[in-house]
């Protein structure tokens, strides 16, 4: 009896904990990143300091022997290589986007992600997708196609990062999706990698683009500010988790989830921005488009619940390793 509760409940609770998680993560960091590129404008910078961050707190807590990590090999970072590029380009073009996008039009463009994830696993050989699924999605994307007609304040520099940073998350996504099941990777164990792997490519970009030294003066010009220096720890500490709630979301759910879960907070970011950071005018297409982008949401919620009852449990790779250490 507790064997097969063991194999149920926590999948249910552990899927429906992670999108929740990281629904809330993934619209704190919108509000958080806008906030410190106020006060800080070098992005990639910003960046390799939150991989640095990622990865010290990932060996400190192994050390300590909070986490259960495996060794790193070569064979496996070279495997994950490329989902490290990918997020680094994803998160660079979409802080880049922030610098010229206000948050609710930033948002929008984001919401364009779950209809290019199902494109790209299509055409990656996951086969049709279920049709209440496809019309879900769409459905989503035609909520953002009718709230952004109502109020784009074009940016051409702006929107260009945006939807470039659209496609590299969609890349990502589906590589994080595809590295959990096949390597049998946990959450934390991708978080390392990609930690890992991105610094000295972030640390070319840098000096690359001349960011430094004049990042490290700014920083510590600006240190003595007590509200930056909270803003900035603040922005280090939600990128960790940030990054754990995204992949621990795909890897216990699927890339699509992932996204949705990411279109459903953006109601609540797109509100906020409106309301507490103005800058956009508020149109009937607005307020209709978010209606039928939150409608697709919810019906991409129950095609998806449906369609977990009628497929076999699956143990993922964070619940294997939960299993592994009680055992």
């Amino acid at each position: 009896m507790e064997g097969g509760a063991g194999n149920v409940e926590p999948s249910e609770v552990l899927s429906l904990l992670a999108a929740v998680s990281y629904g809330f993560a993934s619209m704190a960091m919108v509000f958080i990143n806008k906030a410190i590129l106020m006060k800080y404008a070098y992005s990639i910078t910003l960046l390799a300091l939150q991989q640095v961050a990622t990865a010290l707190l990932i060996h400190l807590g192994r050390v300590m022997g909070y986490t259960k990590v495996s060794s790193m090999n070569i064979a496996t970072a070279k495997k994950l290589l490329p989902l490290s590029l990918f997020y680094n380009a994803n998160v660079a073009f979409a802080l880049a986007s922030l610098k010229g996008v206000n948050i609710p039009m930033y948002i929008a463009l984001k919401r364009l992600t779950p209809l290019a994830v199902l494109i790209a696993g299509f055409f990656s050989g996951k086969g049709r997708p279920h049709i209440q699924v496809s019309l879900s999605v769409l459905t989503t994307a035609l909520g953002v196609i009718i709230a952004a007609l109502g109020d784009f304040s074009f940016d051409l520099f702006g929107y260009t990062m945006a939807l470039t940073s659209v496609f590299f998350q969609t890349m990502y996504l589906m590589l994080v999706e595809k590295s959990s099941a096949e390597d049998g990777l946990s959450s934390v164990e991708i978080m390392l990698y990609n930690a890992i792997l991105s610094i000295p490519f972030l640390l070319f970009i840098i000096i690359a683009t001349a960011e430094f030294p004049h990042s490290l003066a700014l920083l510590i010009e600006k240190a003595h500010s007590f509200s930056f220096f909270l803003i900035f720890i603040l922005s280090l500490v939600m990128g960790i988790v940030l990054n754990f709630t995204m992949f621990l979301c795909t890897t216990v759910n699927s890339a699509l989830t992932t996204t949705i879960v990411g279109v459903l907070k953006g109601v609540g970011s797109t509100t906020l921005g409106f309301l507490l950071l103005g800058g956009v005018e508020v149109h009937a297409l607005n307020i209709t488009g978010l209606i039928i982008n939150t409608i697709g949401g919810v019906w991409y919620s129950y095609a998806k619940y449906q369609q977990k009852k009628r497929a076999p449990k699956k143990l993922t790779s964070d619940e294997e390793a939960h299993y592994k250490d009680k055992n």
